[in-house]
């Protein structure tokens, strides 16, 4: 079941009376707004967990690198 156009033109009328003719720009600039913080905080985590596992990398091969001198010096 797809929405037609009389479905669209139908919800385009009740939210026009819902919120008027003068608070639909603010409306629709708020609700992009959301959408934009919504992906960068998306981006955002992705960004801090490609961070974790570099720090996990980093942190295991100091560990095996100290191992090693050890190792070496026993």
């Amino acid at each position: 079941m797809s929405i037609g156009p009389w479905q669209i033109i139908l919800i385009l009328v009740i939210v026009l009376i819902i919120f008027g003719a003068g608070k639909l720009p603010r409306v629709a600039g708020d609700l992009a707004k959301g959408i934009k913080n919504f992906k960068s905080g998306m981006n955002e985590e992705d960004t801090a967990s490609d961070d974790k596992k570099e720090i996990k990398d980093v942190s295991s091969s100091k560990e095996a690198a100290e191992d090693k001198d050890k190792a070496a010096q026993g």
